[in-house]
């Protein structure tokens, strides 16, 4: 057999790859969710201390996500069954009900497309990652965490509101920023900007009324 050309990495700006696939909540199409942001995000395993973990904070923190127009989807190389069997599991554990679609991705196609593992990977071990897409279809974020940690959902809530404040380019989100935080202004380009500030760092370095 002659080997497949390896698929570039998908990059900050691109359109997010399109699929269709099963889940606990019926047919997934990638298309249904555009004109609102949608948070993708794998995990290595079913039934794993770590993903259990993680599954059972986005449960609880599912709300604070629909408040900000933002869906969730799971997605793992673990068939629908043992979705529907782990979630049951949570639900019996914890009382938390896995209201979003998690997917299966048994032949990890959708893994590969989004550059969650390798071509050439033979395990789901490094599909710990988190994609941002806008409401265009159009990855804005992405975070990668190996199997042995888990997300911040905190820091996860954070990234979005970050991303949604800054959408339109005309003002930037600082180190630790937080929601209610000021943000900064884009930097001007010109000379005359450059010349014309208060302070000489006024050009680059102004925060931006709220």
């Amino acid at each position: 057999m002659e080997a497949q050309p390896e698929r570039p990495p998908l990059r900050l700006g691109e359109p997010a790859p399109r699929f269709s696939a099963r889940s606990t909540q019926g047919p997934v199409d990638l298309a249904d969710f555009r004109g609102r942001w949608l948070m993708l995000f794998a995990h290595p395993a079913d039934f794993t201390p770590v993903c259990t973990s993680e599954f059972v904070a986005l449960a609880r923190a599912a709300g604070e996500f629909e408040k900000l127009d933002c869906a969730l989807i799971g997605i793992s190389a673990d068939s629908l069954y043992s979705h529907l069997a782990w979630i049951r599991m949570i639900h019996d554990l914890t009382g938390e009900t896995v209201g979003f679609p998690v997917v299966e991705d048994p032949t990890m196609e959708i893994a590969r497309a989004y550059g969650m593992i390798g071509r050439g990977a033979q395990d789901a071990g490094a599909m710990r990652m988190t994609c941002f897409i806008d409401p265009d279809g159009v990855l804005q974020a992405s975070t990668s965490y190996p199997a042995n940690v888990g997300r911040s959902i905190p820091e996860l809530l954070r990234l979005l509101q970050a991303l949604q404040h800054t959408q339109n380019g005309d003002v930037l989100a600082p180190a630790d920023w937080q929601p209610g935080d000021p943000l900064f202004k884009a930097p001007r380009e010109m000379a005359s900007d450059a010349l014309s500030g208060t302070l000489p760092t006024d050009w680059f370095f102004t925060k931006a009324d709220k």
